[in-house]
C-alpha cells in the first residue's frame, strides 16, 4: 500500500482519541478552560452518562465573536506565545487541541459572550464541520454543550464502560476540582438530579463536609507546609479512618490534579508502621512550585507530570504528612483487657459480638454439650470430610489466635477469619430460606458518600434489602440506615457500608449470579471481630463451637485459611519422639 496523507477529518479523530477518552474527559477540558476564564460560577449538565448531552456554562471572560472560529480550531490558544513557555506554564490548559477534538466527535455549539459586547455569538461544530458564528442573547461568559458524543466513530462508543461507570467518573472528577477551587460556586446536575452543589464561600473543609460527611470531615488532619517556594496544604485522614485502595488519595500540582505515583507513594509512605497492611488513607493535597519546576507537557490528557527535583518533592511531601499525623493522632488510651495482669472473668463480654446460637447452646445443655445447630446449605464444592472434629480449648495467643486440641492434634485459629467463615454461613443460610431477621435500630445511622460511591451504593440497595438492610435516600448523596440484620446487631453499620462500597469500587462488574453471597462476604469481613481483640472464654468457646458446625471450616469466604493443623504425629516428630524427620 502507498504512503499517502491521510484526511483532514481522519487526522482529527485520531488526534482526538489522544485528548478525550470518554465522557469525563470532555468534562475537564472544558472546566479547566472555565477556570483558566476566571470563572467563580461553573454548572456541569450531563444526561445519559455524557454521550447524548454534555453542558458546561460558567461566568468567565468569555470569547470575542471574531475569535470562536479560531477557538474550535486545532493548535489554536492565547496561552502561549514562543516554545519557552511550554516550561513556565501557569494555565490548566495550553495546548489548544481541547475545542478541536471536542468538536470533531460531537455535534458541539459555543455560545459565548464577553463584558464590552452587547450581545453574544454562537458557533455549531458538528463533526469537524465548522458552521458561521451567529448572533444570539446570551449572559458574560460562555457555554458550551457538547451532543452525541462519538457518534461518528462508533467504535470508540462501543468502548466506554455502563453508564453507571461513566457518570461515576464525571462525579469523582467534579468532587475533587469542587476541593481544588472552593472560591468557585460548582453545580453537577446528572439526569435533572443535583449531585454536586458547593457554596463557592473558600472553606475547603465544607466543600469536605458536603462530599465525605460532617463526621469525616471533622476526622481530617490539616497539612500545612512552607519551605521556600514550595507549599503543600491540605488534608488527610487520621491512622483510623481509611481505605482498602488508593483511589481516594488525589493530589493537585499548581491547581492542576495529577496522578503521580511518587507523590501517592510519598503520601502512603509517611504512614508507614502506621496502618495495617491493605490498608490506605484519604487524602488530598495541594501542592505548589514554580511553574519551572514541573513539566506538564508530558501527555496529551495533561494527568503526568514530571518534576524536576522528583526526590526533594518526593521527600517534602512525606515530611508534611508524616509531621500533620504525629501532630493531631492521639497515643490511644490501654483498655483494661489489654493489660497482661486483669481478671477476664470479671470483665462484661464485648458487646459487638452476637453469640446467639452458642448461648442457646450452653442453656439447652447444662453438662456443656454443644447442642445441635441447623447446618447450613451452601453448594461450595467441599465434601463432609472437611468437617471439623470435635474441639476442646486451650486458650488465646497475640488476642488473635485461639489454640485448641482435637483428636488428631493441635489446631492454631484466626478468630476474624474464623468469625467471618460463621457469619458468611449463618447469613446465607437465613437468605436461601428467604427470611433474614432484621433489627431496627433505634436511632438511624446517617451516612454522606460522595457523589460516585453513593451511586455506588444505589445500584446495590434492593439487594441489601433481601439481606436485612433498610437503607433510604436522605437528601444528596447521603442515606439513612434504619435496620441491619439482627445476626451483626452490635457492629458498625457505616463501616460495613464503606467497605462494600470500597470494594465494588474495584470490580466494576460483579457476577449478577453471585452479587449476594459477595455483598455478604464483604460485610462479614467488616463485622467479624478482629486480630487482636481479646475475647473472654465463653466467646472462645462459642467461636469454636460455631465453627464445627460450618460446612466450610477451613477457609474465610474470600479463600483465606482460618486455621493452621498441627498434627500429633508431626508434634511427635518435632520434639524428636519419633527420630528425625
Amino acid at each position: 500500500m502507498p504512503i499517502r496523507i491521510l484526511p483532514d477529518h481522519i487526522a482529527s479523530q485520531i488526534a482526538a482519541g489522544e485528548v478525550i477518552e470518554r465522557p469525563a474527559s470532555v468534562v475537564k477540558e472544558l472546566i479547566e478552560n472555565a477556570l483558566d476564564a476566571h470563572s467563580d460560577v461553573i454548572t456541569i449538565e450531563v444526561h445519559s452518562a455524557g454521550k447524548r448531552l454534555i453542558s458546561v456554562t460558567d461566568n468567565g471572560t468569555g470569547i470575542p465573536e471574531d475569535e470562536l472560529g479560531l477557538a474550535v480550531s486545532r493548535h489554536a490558544t492565547s496561552k502561549l506565545a514562543r516554545a519557552e513557555d511550554l516550561f513556565r506554564i501557569e494555565t490548566l490548559g495550553f495546548r489548544g487541541e481541547a475545542l478541536a477534538s471536542i468538536g470533531s466527535v460531537s455535534r458541539m455549539s459555543v455560545e459565548s459572550r464577553i463584558a464590552e459586547a452587547e450581545s453574544g455569538a454562537q458557533l455549531k461544530v458538528d463533526g469537524g464541520k465548522l458552521g458561521k458564528p451567529e448572533p444570539v442573547g446570551v449572559p458574560i461568559g460562555t457555554r458550551i454543550t457538547v451532543a452525541d458524543l462519538f457518534y461518528n466513530v462508533p467504535a470508540r462508543l462501543k468502548f466506554l464502560k455502563s453508564d453507571n461507570t461513566e457518570r461515576r467518573h464525571i462525579e469523582g472528577l467534579v468532587t475533587r476540582y469542587a476541593l481544588a477551587y472552593p472560591n468557585v460556586r460548582w453545580s453537577l446536575v446528572v439526569d435533572g438530579k443535583v449531585s454536586v452543589q458547593t457554596s463557592g464561600n473558600g472553606d475547603r473543609r465544607e466543600v469536605l463536609s458536603s462530599l465525605y460527611g460532617v463526621e469525616t470531615a471533622k476526622q481530617m488532619l490539616s497539612v500545612e507546609f512552607r519551605e521556600g517556594e514550595y507549599q503543600i496544604r491540605g488534608f488527610i485522614s487520621p491512622i483510623s479512618l481509611t481505605r482498602s485502595n488508593r483511589n481516594e488519595i488525589t493530589v493537585f500540582v499548581n491547581g492542576r490534579w495529577v496522578k503521580d505515583t511518587a507523590v501517592t507513594a510519598a503520601i502512603i509512605r509517611a504512614y508507614h508502621t502506621l496502618l495495617m497492611v491493605g490498608r490506605y488513607p484519604i487524602a488530598v493535597l495541594f501542592l505548589e512550585m514554580p511553574s519551572e519546576s514541573v513539566d506538564v507537557n508530558v501527555h496529551p490528557a495533561k494527568a503526568e507530570v514530571r518534576f524536576r527535583e522528583n526526590d526533594l518533592v518526593f521527600s517534602r511531601v512525606q515530611r508534611s504528612v508524616r509531621r500533620a499525623l504525629l501532630a493531631h493522632s492521639p497515643v490511644p488510651d490501654l483498655h483494661p483487657r489489654q493489660l497482661w495482669g486483669s481478671h477476664q472473668e470479671s470483665l462484661p463480654e464485648n458487646p459487638s459480638l452476637s453469640w446467639g446460637m452458642a448461648a442457646k447452646s450452653k442453656a439447652d445443655n447444662p453438662d456443656g454439650a454443644p447442642a445441635s445447630q441447623p447446618q447450613v446449605s451452601l453448594h461450595t464444592g467441599v465434601d463432609a470430610g472437611d468437617r471439623l472434629p470435635l474441639l476442646r480449648l486451650v486458650g488465646q495467643v497475640a488476642a488473635t489466635y485461639l489454640i485448641a486440641e482435637g483428636p488428631d492434634g493441635l489446631y492454631l485459629i484466626d478468630q476474624h477469619a474464623a468469625h467471618e467463615r460463621i457469619l458468611f454461613e449463618q447469613l446465607m443460610a437465613q437468605q436461601e430460606q428467604k427470611r433474614i431477621p432484621a433489627q431496627t435500630l433505634l436511632e438511624p445511622a446517617t451516612i454522606t458518600l460522595p457523589p460516585e460511591k453513593s451511586r455506588l451504593l444505589e445500584e446495590q440497595l434492593p439487594v441489601l434489602g433481601e439481606l436485612g438492610f433498610q437503607i433510604e435516600s436522605f437528601g444528596p448523596n447521603t442515606f439513612s440506615v434504619r435496620a441491619i440484620p439482627a445476626l451483626i446487631v452490635g457492629g458498625d453499620p457505616e463501616a460495613a457500608i464503606n467497605v462494600l462500597v470500597e470494594d465494588f469500587e474495584e470490580d466494576e462488574t460483579p457476577l449478577a449470579a453471585a452479587i449476594e453471597a459477595r455483598i455478604t462476604a464483604r460485610i462479614c469481613k467488616r463485622m467479624a471481630v478482629k486480630g487482636g481483640q481479646i475475647l473472654s472464654p465463653e466467646e472462645q468457646t462459642a467461636l469454636l463451637r460455631n465453627l464445627e458446625n460450618c460446612q466450610s471450616p477451613r477457609t474465610c469466604p474470600h479463600g483465606r485459611p482460618t486455621m493452621i493443623h498441627l498434627s500429633a504425629d508431626l508434634l511427635e516428630r518435632q520434639f524428636g519422639r519419633r527420630g528425625a524427620r
